[in-house]
């Protein structure tokens, strides 16, 4: 359990500072992934999960 949290607070550091220092950055990602179709989301999306899926896996074994 104390992992899982450890993740989420590591998650939630990342997006702030992400969010303080560049947030016209977001807004222009947003726009973009707004203007792109449901298919290309889906896969975008599945692609960003796979890709955690492999460094936790990693993480946990090296």
């Amino acid at each position: 359990m104390s992992e899982i949290i450890l993740a989420l607070g590591l998650v939630l550091a990342v997006e702030g500072l992400v969010l303080a220092l560049a947030p016209r950055r977001i807004e222009d990602a947003l726009r973009l992934l707004a203007s792109l179709g449901l298919d290309q989301r889906r896969a975008i999306g599945l692609g960003a999960l796979a890709f955690g899926v492999a460094l936790v896996w990693l993480a946990r074994t090296g």
